[in-house]
């Protein structure tokens, strides 16, 4: 069963197409090549022929061996954008991958047009601020920041879906209950929630949370469905350099600076109405 969730982002591209011209796909990007020392490769770009490009997880079920097969394009160059969106809504991992980075490169269409609304300058990670009395939950283990909240005196449970990856580690705990969510007064999780159709089910398990943050490249879609969720903060990353990025995305190397992060915060953020106003 689709998730509630993919059926709100299609809704948005939907609102979106209704009033800016839809763009069609010009090409898709995957890397060549699965990188250790690079965690950009695990992500494919959707471009459009409005410049604009969206950024998907990629490593969903054998989804890079059979894009691969079918490059270049998978199928989709040339197709409306919103088309490939809808197929947000399936259940092949193929169409899912394709179908928000549709959604994404779309939406940052809109977000673009409107940078005042993106923060450029905070550190999504950062604005977590672990502190002592923090008990804070962590959906996708993320990097060197277990060690940085450890040390700042929080308590710290990461939630992962892979029972080997289970267990006590330095300092922390990892587990396969989303139910310890339910203790945290900080969550951050990764954005691959939006394709893994388990969404709403862990925000269920976070309503004690004051602060909900989701975080990752994949993340470029509007706000609007999540904040409308309990979601305080959405974190997510801008193609800025185009040649840059499409060189090193092909060869599964760092984006650098041809990506910006930004953040997204639900007390400052506008609304799809007031941006598509905007931009009109």
């Amino acid at each position: 069963m689709v998730a509630a969730f993919a059926g709100e982002l299609i809704a948005l591209a939907e609102r979106i197409c209704a009033v800016r011209p839809p763009a069609r796909v010009h090409s898709l990007h995957l890397p060549e090549r699965l990188a250790r020392d690079a965690k950009e490769s695990e992500f494919c770009a959707l471009e459009l022929d409005d410049g604009s490009i969206g950024l998907s997880y990629l490593l969903l079920g054998d989804t890079p061996q059979r894009m691969r097969a079918a490059a270049p394009g998978a199928g989709v160059t040339g197709r409306s954008a919103l088309e490939v969106a809808r197929r947000l809504r399936g259940q092949d991992p193929v169409d899912r991958v394709l179908g928000l980075a549709a959604v994404n490169a779309i939406c940052q269409g809109l977000l673009l047009a409107r940078p005042e609304v993106l923060d450029w300058t905070s550190d999504p990670l950062g604005l977590l601020d672990p502190r002592p009395g923090d008990r804070i939950g962590m959906v996708g283990l993320f990097g060197g920041l277990a060690s940085r909240i450890v040390a700042a005196g929080a308590q710290l449970v990461v939630i992962e879906l892979d029972p080997a990856l289970a267990g006590p580690r330095d300092g922390y705990e990892v587990t396969l209950d989303r139910g310890a969510l339910g203790a945290c007064n900080k969550v951050l999780s990764t954005t691959t929630l939006a394709l893994n159709d388990t969404l709403d089910e862990v925000l269920e398990a976070c309503r004690g949370a004051d602060s909900i943050a989701l975080v990752g490249p994949g993340g470029g879609f509007l706000p609007d469905p999540l904040f409308a969720r309990g979601v305080t903060l959405l974190g997510g990353s801008a193609v800025v350099d185009r040649d840059a990025f499409v060189g090193a995305a092909a060869r599964g190397e760092p984006w650098g600076g041809s990506v910006r992060k930004y953040c997204i915060r639900r007390e400052s953020y506008p609304g799809v109405e007031a941006l598509l106003a905007a931009a009109g």
